[in-house]
């Protein structure tokens, strides 16, 4: 078992979750201005990466230039992890690749508390990839707490690349926001994103 075998259901099951769901959870999130570069690499690479129409292609020419652009802007106060193996506890089935990690750490070769916002890329489905979500969220929380490191509050995102939805998780209550974001809210993406590293949320 790993995160990508969790539903939602099984989630809230195996890890005792309340689940909070309601639109515009981040609505008071002030928005973060997309760069020159960005818009540009988004403007060329949208096309390709939906025309491929896989989670590969929607991660690097997406997701992966949203999140680079947001570590830029925020003078490389979080380090980015893409595709890396986050086993926190295999007995609960918290094992596996996570997509996308966001660390507050200087250390840039591994994974390094605190962990603060997980990113699922998904095709099409993003309802699907809640519970995937959740559990990687859920892993996090158990990661930072072992390195003494604790946060309030880990941030999720499950998208598509051009739609996004965001969820947060708190001791033990998972809010998700039933508002989705696309593409031409990225300025508010971003600053949804850069929120959760200033835990103002």
């Amino acid at each position: 078992m790993s995160y990508s075998d969790f539903t939602l259901t099984k989630a809230k099951q195996e890890f005792g979750l309340t689940t909070l769901e309601k639109r515009d959870i981040f609505a008071d999130s002030p928005e973060l201005a997309t760069s020159t570069l960005l818009a540009e690499i988004l403007n060329y690479n949208l096309p390709i990466a939906l025309a491929s129409n896989s989670d590969k292609a929607r991660s690097e020419l997406i997701i992966a230039p949203i999140l680079v652009d947001l570590r830029r802007q925020l003078q490389e106060q979080i380090n980015l992890f893409s595709g890396v193996d986050f086993t926190v506890d295999e007995t609960k089935g918290l094992n596996g690749t996570c997509d996308f990690i966001i660390t507050k750490s200087p250390e840039i070769l591994i994974v390094t508390a605190p962990v603060i916002t997980i990113i699922e890329a998904k095709k099409e489905n993003i309802n699907a990839g809640l519970g995937q979500c959740a559990a990687a969220m859920v892993a996090s929380q158990i990661f930072n707490q072992r390195s003494e490191s604790e946060i309030k509050t880990i941030y999720g995102a499950v998208t598509t690349g051009s739609i996004w939805q965001f969820l947060k998780l708190e001791e033990q209550t998972l809010c998700i926001d039933l508002s989705e974001y696309y593409l031409k809210d990225v300025n508010k993406i971003l600053g949804i994103l850069a929120s959760g590293i200033s835990q103002k949320q």
